[in-house]
């Protein structure tokens, strides 16, 4: 790393907002850069927002994968119909739905409640399955596959695909076939509340430090691969490395660039320019997953490079300035010359 570039990054988290904050920037599976402001990057397991929506579809992916090998009580693949798999939303409130594939509801194309309608992200089950009355969590913005629209509502119904696919509540399986095996100690899950029809489950949204964070990105970065254990589906990290859908119209809220959009993480090199956020500097091959208030998970395979930020608040931020800089701190791996010395 370069040293000068890792101070001007530390400097520049400083200063970037007065939140309390914890980043991790690791490198070949080093730490070279901790920089905590009132949080600590061990154990403040705060909310990291959207963070978790790129947790919630690794998880599925397992979930998947295991299914086709006949270890959960359900098959099932990212191509599948996802209300099969939420017997709680029927009847449906819109019967579009029945079109809405697992994969949809990850790379924000299923329709479901996106945030530009102004909605509440949080609620009752009846409320985000569309059973509550209120028209935007009823009807579909667009039919499914033709539009993209950022939605924390799609990967709540994710959770509930889990569930049923893998016959245990959705924390109770993540914490078994990812952080355990990571040897990730902290993290809380949010529940919502269902009354007797719905019942009580727990959605997607969770808290965790930015070093058990960085675990998970550490493990997409090794090709799903801890220690000698194949964690999560190679064909998993493979397919998040492009868009996940074939929409070219802009996301509806922010106006970003559709093709930001793979398996719940996000292609940053792809932002446009004129959507406010731009991918300059950043390797093609980079994922990452921003979250409201500065939280950041990402990593870039080329440079072998995981970049973490957890702040347990909400609002705006510079996400890809600060991979930005990080990877400009990355130093190219000396080349080894080739021998000059004659076979004795």
């Amino acid at each position: 790393m370069n040293s000068e570039k890792l101070a001007e990054l530390k400097a520049w988290l400083l200063r970037s907002d007065d939140r309390d904050f914890a980043a991790d920037v690791i490198r070949h599976g080093y730490i070279v850069l901790e920089v905590e402001r009132g949080n600590s990057a061990k154990t403040d397991a705060r909310r990291v927002a959207s963070v978790s929506k790129a947790i919630c579809a690794t998880v599925l992916a397992i979930a998947s994968d295991r299914s086709q090998r006949g270890l959960t009580p359900v098959r099932m693949k990212f191509s599948d119909p996802a209300f099969q798999f939420i017997p709680w939303a029927q009847p449906l409130s819109d019967p579009r739905k029945a079109q809405i594939t697992v994969k949809q509801l990850l790379n924000h194309t299923s329709g479901i409640c996106p945030e530009a309608t102004g909605a509440p992200n949080d609620g009752s089950w009846e409320y985000i399955l569309g059973h509550s009355g209120d028209p935007r969590t009823a009807t579909l913005a667009f039919d499914p596959g033709k539009g993209c629209g950022y939605s924390t509502h799609a990967l709540a119904h994710a959770a509930l695909v889990c569930e049923t696919v893998t016959g245990m509540p959705y924390d109770k399986f993540a914490i078994e076939a990812l952080f355990k095996p990571l040897g990730i100690e902290r993290w809380w899950f949010q529940y919502y509340d269902g009354g007797e029809k719905h019942g009580r489950h727990p959605s997607h949204g969770l808290g965790m430090p930015a070093r058990d964070l960085a675990r998970i990105a550490y493990c997409m970065l090794r090709n799903g691969r801890w220690k000698t254990e194949q964690i999560i589906p190679t064909w998993f990290i493979d397919e998040t490395a492009a868009p996940t859908h074939d929409v070219k119209t802009p996301e509806m809220r922010w106006k970003l660039n559709p093709e930001v959009f793979s398996h719940g993480w996000e292609l940053p090199a792809r932002h446009w320019p004129a959507s406010g956020r731009h991918g300059e500097g950043i390797p093609a091959d980079a994922r990452e997953k921003p979250g409201s208030g500065g939280q950041l998970i990402a990593f870039v395979p080329s440079l072998d490079l995981v970049v973490t930020r957890q702040t347990g608040s909400s609002g705006d931020w510079q996400f890809e300035e600060y991979l930005r800089r990080a990877c400009q701190a990355a130093l190219p791996l000396p080349q080894t010359k080739p021998s000059t010395r004659k076979a004795q």
